[in-house]
C-alpha cells in the first residue's frame, strides 16, 4: 500500500550542480528540495510511484495554473496526474517529494504528527494512493453482459485456502523488523506479472429454484482441484480471454505444466515474464532517453523492453514463494533453500538467489542491498535491461516476511512506462480490470 511518511529533515547539503536547490536523504533515498528548507525541518515525504489527491494538492497551490495566453502561473503538477516520479535533475537523483508538514494542517493537528507516521487519509480527507494513470485498462473482448451475475446463481464455486498474492512492503521503511541472528536472503526481483497455483479443496454450491423454494440450502460438495489467478483474482474458465491482456493463454501455460506436479495443499507464487503473444510486452516498452544519462542508453540502448532473455511470442515463470496448507487451513511457508529444491523437482525456475547471510546491523543490510542497487545494473538472466531491484526476505519467520528496494533508474523508467507505454507497468490496473468481471 502506498503511503506518505513523517519525518524530519537531517543533513541537509548543496546540490552538486544548482546554487539555488538543496540534497537531502529521507529514508536512504536522495531527495532534491529548495533553499527554503532547513535542518531539523518537519515534513511530509512522498515516495516516488504516488499519487496527491486532487484536494490536497489544490490546497497548497501544486497544481499547475495557466493565464489565458498559456503560460505557466503557478504550480507544477500537472491537475490530471499529481504524480510523484524519480528523476535526476542536474546530475542529483530525486526519488520523491518533501513538503512542510504545514501542509496537512487543515486536515489534522499537525502538533500530534510524529516521525515515523504513516499518511493516506487525514480527517476523512483523503492524501494520496498509489499512482495507477486512468484510461491505460482493455477493453473486455466479449463486449456484452455476459460477465455480469444473475441475481439467482444455480452454482457457485469457490476455494477457500487458495491465498492471495501477499504485498512486498519497502525496505527502507522497515529496516526495524530485522533482528540480529535472522537467516536473509537477497534475491533478484524480476518485472513481470504475478501469478499463483494451488492444488487445493474446491467447494462447490449448488442451488435450484426448488431447494430455494423449500428454504433448503444449497447442495455442497468438495473435490480437490488445481486452481490458478493473478495476485488476487481467480482465474475460474482459463479458457476466456476477458482478462486485463485479452489472452489468458500465457497464463493456462503454467497451469497446465503444474496441475498434474503439485501435492495436495502446495501453492506457488511466481512471475511471469515476456510476452504475451507474439506482438505485445507483458511489460511495456520504453524509451530510454527520459532517463537523461547517457551511460545508461549506451548500456541498454535507446528502447528498454522487458523480456528477460524471451523471444516475441515467448515467456517464461520464475518461483518467489511457496506455501503449504493443512486439511485445516493452516498453512506453512516453505523456506526459501527447499523453495529451490521444490523448483527442481517441478521442473521450473525460480528468481535470481544474490546472497544469503546472517543479520547483524542495519548499516550491514543496507551495503549488501545497495551493491545490486547501484551502477545501473542489468537483469542477470537476459542482461538486456536495467533490473528491477531486489527482495530482502527474512527466511526464519513463520509468516512470509519480505520488503523490496528499487533500482534508481528502474524507478525513472516505471514513471515514465506509466504514462507512455501501451502496456503499462500496472498490476494494480489488472486487478482493478478482473475484479470488474467478478462482479
Amino acid at each position: 500500500m502506498y503511503c506518505a511518511y513523517i519525518t524530519t529533515l537531517k543533513g541537509l547539503r548543496k546540490h552538486s550542480n544548482a546554487d539555488r536547490l538543496q540534497c537531502v536523504e529521507v529514508f536512504g533515498q536522495n531527495v532534491i528540495v529548495d533553499l527554503s528548507y532547513h535542518e531539523g525541518q518537519k515534513v511530509v515525504f512522498f515516495p516516488s510511484d504516488g499519487q496527491l489527491s486532487l484536494e490536497y494538492a489544490t490546497d497548497n497551490n501544486l497544481v499547475r495554473k495557466k493565464d489565458e495566453s498559456g503560460n505557466n502561473i503557478g504550480g507544477y503538477m500537472d491537475a490530471e496526474k499529481r504524480n510523484v516520479t524519480a528523476i535526476r535533475l542536474r546530475g542529483e537523483k530525486s526519488e520523491g517529494l518533501v513538503l512542510p508538514v504545514e501542509t496537512l494542517s487543515k486536515y489534522t493537528d499537525i502538533s500530534k504528527l510524529k516521525d515515523g507516521d504513516q499518511i493516506t487519509v487525514l480527517g476523512g480527507h483523503e492524501i494520496c494512493q498509489k499512482y495507477i494513470p486512468s484510461g491505460k485498462n482493455r477493453s473486455r473482448s466479449d463486449g456484452n453482459s455476459s460477465n455480469k451475475k444473475n441475481k439467482f446463481q444455480k452454482e457457485t464455486v469457490s476455494y477457500p485456502f487458495f491465498e492471495e498474492h501477499k504485498d512486498t512492503a519497502q525496505l527502507a521503511y522497515n529496516m526495524s523488523a530485522f533482528k540480529p541472528g535472522d537467516t536473509i536472503y537477497i534475491t533478484r526481483k524480476l518485472h513481470g506479472t504475478s501469478a499463483r497455483t494451488m492444488k487445493t479443496v474446491k467447494v462447490t454450491k449448488k442451488n435450484s429454484k426448488l431447494r430455494k423454494f423449500l428454504h433448503m440450502q444449497p447442495k455442497v460438495t468438495r473435490e480437490v482441484s488445481v486452481v490458478s489467478g493473478s495476485r488476487r483474482v481467480v482465474l475460474k474458465d482459463m479458457t476466456k480471454n476477458d482478462g486485463y491482456y485479452s489472452d489468458n493463454g500465457f497464463r493456462k501455460k503454467y497451469h497446465d505444466l503444474l496441475k498434474d506436479k503439485l501435492p495436495e495443499g502446495a501453492e506457488i507464487f511466481y512471475e511471469i515474464v515476456g510476452y504475451v503473444n507474439e506482438t505485445t510486452p507483458i511489460m511495456g516498452s520504453v524509451s530510454n532517453k527520459g532517463v537523461k544519462e547517457k551511460e545508461f542508453t549506451k548500456k541498454f540502448g535507446d528502447i528498454t523492453t522487458f523480456s528477460y532473455g524471451c523471444e516475441p511470442g515467448e515467456n517464461e515463470m520464475y518461483v518467489y514463494r511457496m506455501t503449504m496448507t493443512t486439511a485445516d487451513g493452516t498453512v506453512v511457508e516453505v523456506p526459501w533453500e527447499i523453495v529451490e529444491v521444490w523448483c527442481d523437482k517441478l521442473g521450473v525456475k525460480h528468481v535470481p538467489d544474490l546472497e544469503k547471510f546472517i543479520f547483524t546491523t542495519p548499516e550491514d543490510l543496507k551495503e549488501r542491498v545497495n551493491k545490486y542497487l547501484d551502477g545501473m545494473p542489468a537483469d542477470e538472466i537476459g542482461k538486456t535491461h536495467v533490473a528491477e531491484g531486489v527482495v530482502v526476505r527474512i527466511d526464519n519467520r513463520a509468516t512470509f516476511t519480505a520488503y523490496k528496494d528499487k533500482v534508481f533508474e528502474f524507478k525513472v523508467i516505471e514513471g515514465i512506462a506509466k504514462d507512455t507505454s501501451d502496456v503499462p507497468d500496472m498490476e494494480e490496473a489488472e486487478e482493478l480490470f478482473e475484479e470488474t468481471l467478478n462482479e
